[in-house]
């Protein structure tokens, strides 16, 4: 029922905890029947293949009822569309509580001409909060803080089952996913029907020179880290598919690179935009994430290459189990017989010492390169993070001081907040926006700079709110990009906001030519 959704979305909004959020789920699965439960899973994961309910259309449907003047006042309030229009909808005396799956079918089958007027009415007899929850799922933004992998999570939790096993089926599963309750419920193990099938991957964890200095370098190798996204890329009985190391499937958005995958296995790599010897900063491949098709022109352009790391499974045999040192060897067997423009190998780096993989930390060959990958010789490639096998030494992130020019308000549990910053820089007297961040600072200094924003508001832009030049906030991020798109010509690569400097007085920030100094040493 609705009802019943409604209430899960809720609790796992309000739940930052991934441990409650696995048990909320959980328990939503055991007291919910067969089709509902695997609707919510599929909504959850991003898998339900619903009509698309734009933000225009409900603005468009709202219109008709509220008063538009109040609605912006609400929605800039409120900062979420649909629970702006959740709240405000006119009430009815009519209350339903329709089964989820009847509202998938209707979502999905009601014909496109038809489908405002079903919304409307399914808005008219539904409470505030289950119209939320309906809203939610017809326009895919849950934003409940749970991603597809922590979903999958939930459904072993509940089944008792392994993780990487569902994994490796998932891509054979489709809504509403019986099967796989009925196999969590002890039935039996649901058989994939998925060719080139996705394998859980590998994960390293951070490092730093302290802790490396426990180890002995003899027993490890390393490469770089290039700043690119980790993919899988498998070919099975002709099928091909790229996938992201979550397991989403990023096929469409590279099929020149699916064009290359001329072999019977399993690679796991690197994800870049290669022209020649130079990879591409992180800004071209993002040009490419995404899209459902791509042109000609943006794959002459932006060519997709992939830098293997290792070899899963090559020619019907699995080396999952083999150490490293003998995936690798035979990595570099198979790269040979392969479009080297396409496809080709990481390079090992020459190290005796931890002082010698020190120096080419500091000292990369290319500035797309964000540190050093670290793995020892003898590990097998389990899925997950295993303690001590794969470490990543990044280098350090570069900062700035940076002023807060304009806030907007977050979404789920933080749409009472201001939490969506943007910052700006000095360039000839003037505050030049270079960034957004949301995410770095602590839940009581999320308060603090909520409390900033309100009481310094100077102009309002729908959502979004100018605040006093006043509150200098320390910016790390790990690189910089040149981006047309943007203002100040610069995009940087993964900011949040490190510190508060309540120190500082807005005159002491940097300015733009500091940043743009940091281009040459952008990883």
């Amino acid at each position: 029922m609705i009802a019943v959704f409604a209430d899960l979305l809720e609790r796992l909004a309000f739940t930052p905890r991934r441990s409650l959020k696995l048990a909320h789920l959980a328990q939503y699965f055991a007291a919910t029947p067969d089709p509902d439960r695997g609707y919510a899973l599929a909504a959850l994961s991003g898998n339900l293949d619903l009509r698309t309910v734009t933000p225009s259309l409900l603005r468009g449907l709202v219109a008709e009822r509220v008063d538009p003047e109040l609605f912006a006042l609400s929605y800039d309030f409120v900062g979420d569309l649909a629970e702006t229009i959740a709240l405000i909808w006119p009430e009815t005396a009519t209350t339903e509580n329709p089964a989820l799956s009847m509202l998938v079918h209707e979502l999905r089958d009601t014909p496109k001409t038809q489908l405002p007027a079903r919304i409307i009415a399914r808005l008219d007899s539904l409470p505030p909060a289950h119209r939320y929850a309906y809203l939610k799922l017809a326009t895919g933004g849950l934003r409940v803080g749970v991603s597809a992998r922590l979903a999958r999570q939930a459904v072993a939790d509940y089944g008792g089952l392994e993780l990487t096993e569902i994994e490796e089926l998932w891509h054979g599963l489709t809504p509403p996913y019986e099967s796989l309750f009925h196999w969590a419920e002890k039935g039996p193990k649901p058989v994939s029907a998925a060719r080139a099938p996705f394998r859980p991957v590998m994960l390293s964890t951070p490092t730093d020179a302290q802790a490396l200095g426990a180890l002995n370098p003899a027993d490890y190798i390393a490469e770089w880290k290039w700043d690119g996204i980790r993919v899988q890329a498998v070919s099975d009985q002709g099928t091909r598919r790229l996938y992201s190391r979550t397991g989403d499937d990023i096929s469409r958005a590279f099929p020149d690179l699916l064009d290359a995958l001329d072999f019977d296995g399993v690679i796991d790599g690197e994800l870049l935009v290669r022209r020649g010897d130079q990879v591409g900063p992180f800004n071209d491949l993002q040009t490419r994430l995404g899209r459902k098709q791509v042109s000609a022109r943006l794959r002459e352009s932006h060519p997709a290459a992939l830098r293997a790391y290792d070899l899963l499974l090559w020619q019907g045999q699995d080396l999952r189990d083999q150490p490293l040192s003998a995936r690798r060897a035979a990595l570099d067997s198979c790269i040979a017989t392969l479009d080297p423009a396409r496809i080709d190998l990481s390079p090992l780096l020459p190290f005796t010492t931890w002082t010698d993989l020190a120096k080419l930390r500091d000292t990369p060959p290319d500035p797309v390169i964000e540190g050093l990958m670290i793995k020892h010789k003898d590990s097998r490639y389990l899925a997950g993070r295993i303690k001590g096998h794969w470490f990543k030494w990044k280098r350090d992130p570069m900062r700035v001081d940076a002023v807060l020019i304009y806030a907007q308000r977050g979404h789920g549990k933080r749409s009472g907040y201001y939490s969506d910053f943007t910052f700006g820089l000095w360039d000839n007297g003037q505050l030049v926006p270079v960034g957004k961040a949301y995410f770095g600072f602590t839940d009581a200094e999320l308060k603090d700079l909520d409390r900033f924003v309100r009481n310094n508001t100077t102009d309002r832009f729908g959502p979004v709110r100018a605040v006093k030049p006043e509150k200098v906030v320390e910016v790390a991020f790990e690189g910089l990009n040149r981006s047309p798109r943007h203002k100040s010509g610069i995009a940087m690569r993964f900011p949040r906001i490190a510190r508060i400097r309540d120190d500082k007085s807005a005159r002491d920030a940097d300015t733009l030519a500091t940043l743009i100094a940091l281009l040459d040493q952008s990883p």
